[in-house]
């Protein structure tokens, strides 16, 4: 387990800012791997593993504390739809947090000696539709269905021996509920992250009543936004910081823009060290990136946080 060289999680939140990794399918990507399935990262579970351990070694090396598991888009039903059974999926499931701590294995035996932790990650249930629903939610799904969709996964991935559960890129307070639901009682915390468009979820609702869900939870050590762009990280800062008293968690966009027609990028990015700085002293604990955010913006967040 990572946590026997670092102190628990909650303890180091409360004691300052730690930097999460950033994109994995972005660093994927560059290293010359094909992720245009349905399966995105996840399907490198399967087939290329090292890739994976090379992807959060590469952020470890730039200066995270904190590894996000390529388990994002690995559910039951998307390996199933590949002819995967669930044994074989439970297993790919474990091995991304796996292959996680063999990063920070390997990040010791290069002299890393900062403090390291491993989330699992839990996407929503449209990251397993692969067609951009969870960035809108509203699925016509009763809170009772998506608890059921989501539960066998996290069990699965909390009996791996994560040190927290990211509950990342939530479009609606109806799958927040659900997930929230998932974890109590499992002896794994977690943060819980929105999507957000503006101050609102992707869905519509207002942050102070997506954010006042977590409030009282005490598995939820964390709350706040990814898969954002950068301009919206300010104002649920400090959202989740008077609604709920929990450390809060961002890690947005690079800021460019996403053609869902050219199915390309465009525009600049626009992550600064000013604005991470800023994020930090407004309360952020726990400050990355998600898409298009690579290495060296992590380290740029990173040197912020050592220089500022």
């Amino acid at each position: 387990m990572t946590g026997t060289t670092s102190p628990a999680l909650r303890d180091a939140l409360a004691a300052g800012t730690l930097v999460l990794d950033g994109g994995m399918s972005n660093q994927l990507e560059s290293a010359g791997h094909d992720l245009g399935d349905a399966l995105w990262s996840a399907r490198l579970l399967a087939e290329r593993p090292g890739a994976v351990t090379e992807a959060h070694l590469a952020y470890f090396r730039a200066g995270a504390n904190v590894a996000i598991t390529a388990s994002y888009q690995a559910t039951f039903e998307g390996f199933a739809a590949r002819g995967i059974g669930r044994t074989e999926a439970a297993r790919l499931l474990a091995l991304s947090v796996d292959l996680a701590r063999e990063a920070v294995r390997q990040a010791r035996g290069e002299g890393i000696a900062r403090p390291l932790w491993v989330a699992a990650s839990v996407g929503p249930y449209g990251a397993m539709l692969a067609d951009g629903s969870e960035y809108r939610g509203r699925y016509g799904l009763s809170v009772g269905d998506l608890e059921r969709f989501h539960r066998p996964r996290v069990e699965v991935l909390a009996a791996a021996g994560p040190e927290v559960l990211a509950l990342e890129t939530v479009p609606d307070t109806d799958e927040a509920t659900a997930l929230m639901r998932t974890v109590r009682g499992l002896g794994v915390p977690a943060w819980l992250s929105y999507t957000i468009d503006g101050d609102r979820t992707r869905a519509g609702q207002p942050l102070e009543e997506a954010f006042a869900l977590a409030a009282d939870a005490d598995e939820v050590i964390a709350v706040g936004v990814n898969c954002c762009a950068p301009g919206d990280v300010d104002h649920a800062i400090e959202t989740a910081t008077r609604v709920t008293g929990k450390p809060v968690v961002v890690y947005p966009n690079s800021g460019e823009g996403w053609d869902a027609g050219a199915r390309a990028w465009h525009g600049r990015a626009t992550f600064s060290a000013e604005q991470v700085r800023a994020w930090r002293d407004a309360g952020a604990r726990l400050v990355g990136g998600c898409c298009r955010v690579g290495p060296d913006a992590i380290a740029s967040i990173a040197e912020a946080f050592n220089t500022g």
